[in-house]
């Protein structure tokens, strides 16, 4: 019988010139992003740089994680307490938090089979609710037609947030994920495209927004150190209205991401390969479900998704356990007990939720996710294949019996 004997959280380790960037952090003693010494941006201003050029945008904001920099943004663009904001039903946990922490009130609105946030549904939530604010989950690297999504956003004046944690390096008619908005939100989490362990980063090329953001961050009086930023004498007045939410980035981690940036491009390309060769196979497999990718959509692969229509509960489980049990880990968005880093839409109780979000659900009920981490081969994705087909006709065949 095949099993597979690899980790699926095993992550490629760090570039070499990331360690020995992090080591004369280390040496130097100076990881706070704001001690530097004079005529030394430091390792975080040169991220925050070099991040906004890759995505030519004029600002950007280095912060201790992706949900951080989701509840910044948040208070950047202007949600205040009790203010509604539209975001997908299929997301994971910390964007629903980021509404909350910030003060907002997620209005959920239905994931479809594609499993894009609903277009019509945007559409018809975006006026019946009179949300101003729109937090936009690219889940698992999939983006909807931002075409449509701006042509909502602009006939009722919603602000566009983009949750660019599984997209970033992706595009949209050629346009990089996290430029159709007022701001953009990336993670550099150990599982997403650049690795700190934690992390995030912040993009907007409204100079307002990133004012707010930036003491927001945590900068004290020291917004003059940054550069991605616009000048010191610009803080004038934001600085007397706007907290401090402490959430910096520090110097290590700038360090450590600063090379893997250098090789977005190229990583991205890597994961999909290993994206297609799984793809392909699964594809082939009867009952097997993988939506069709639109032309002007250019994705990462770092995970993949599939549907098993027709599956009850009970046969969903016996697969991903089956599955589990010979090496191949796969976890089930179905499920109504939140479990490891899955949750569903009606396990954040803490939300008040008019709808029933029943074609969500639906979707969700059959709904696998993958990760395909670099350290896998072409020709482990081959091997995991046959495990996932040899086990998908096991359970058939105890389901029929």
């Amino acid at each position: 019988m095949i099993t597979f004997k690899k980790s699926f959280t095993q992550q490629e380790s760090i570039p070499d010139a990331g360690i020995d960037a992090a080591i004369e952090v280390l040496k130097s003693g100076r990881l706070h992003r704001y001690n530097v010494i004079d005529g030394e941006a430091g390792e975080t201003a040169l991220l925050e740089n070099e991040f906004a050029a890759y995505m030519g945008m004029p600002y950007c904001l280095a912060c201790a994680s992706g949900g951080y920099a989701i509840h910044v943004a948040l208070r950047s663009v202007g949600v205040k307490q009790g203010d509604k904001v539209l975001t997908n039903a299929f997301t994971l946990s910390p964007v629903p938090g980021a509404i909350h922490n910030s003060g907002g009130v997620a209005v959920l609105v239905e994931s479809g089979d594609d499993y894009k946030i609903d277009l019509d549904d945007l559409r018809s939530v975006a006026a019946s609710s009179g949300a101003k604010f729109l937090l936009l989950s690219h889940m698992r690297g999939h983006i909807a037609d931002m075409d449509e999504v701006l042509d909502i956003c602009k006939q009722h004046e919603i602000q566009l947030i983009e949750d660019c944690a599984h997209t970033m390096g992706a595009r949209w008619n050629g346009k990089l994920s996290g430029t159709f908005g007022a701001v953009a939100c990336f993670s550099t989490q150990t599982y997403k495209h650049i690795n700190s362990g934690e992390g995030g980063l912040l993009v907007t090329h409204d100079s307002e927004i990133i004012k707010r953001s930036v003491v927001l961050s945590g900068s004290y009086m020291l917004y003059g150190k940054h550069q991605a930023a616009p000048d010191e004498s610009d803080f004038t007045d934001t600085r007397w209205v706007t907290p401090n939410y402490s959430g910096r980035m520090d110097n290590l981690r700038a360090a450590i991401l600063r090379p893997q940036l250098r090789e977005l491009d190229v990583q991205c390309e890597r994961w999909n390969e290993r994206y297609n060769a799984l793809a392909d196979r699964l594809r082939k497999m009867p009952g097997v479900s993988i939506p069709t990718r639109p032309a002007a959509e250019t994705f990462v692969g770092s995970s993949i998704q599939f549907s098993l229509p027709g599956f009850s509960d009970k046969s969903v489980v016996e697969f991903v356990e089956a599955c589990a049990a010979r090496g191949v880990v796969i976890k089930w968005f179905g499920c109504a007990e939140p479990h490891g880093y899955t949750s569903r839409h009606d396990s954040w109780r803490y939300m008040q939720q008019d709808r029933a979000m029943e074609q969500t659900t639906r979707v969700l009920s059959t709904l696998c996710d993958m990760r395909v981490p670099l350290t896998f081969s072409l020709e482990d994705c081959t091997t995991i294949a046959d495990v996932v087909e040899d086990v998908l006709l096991r359970t058939r065949a105890t389901s029929a019996a």
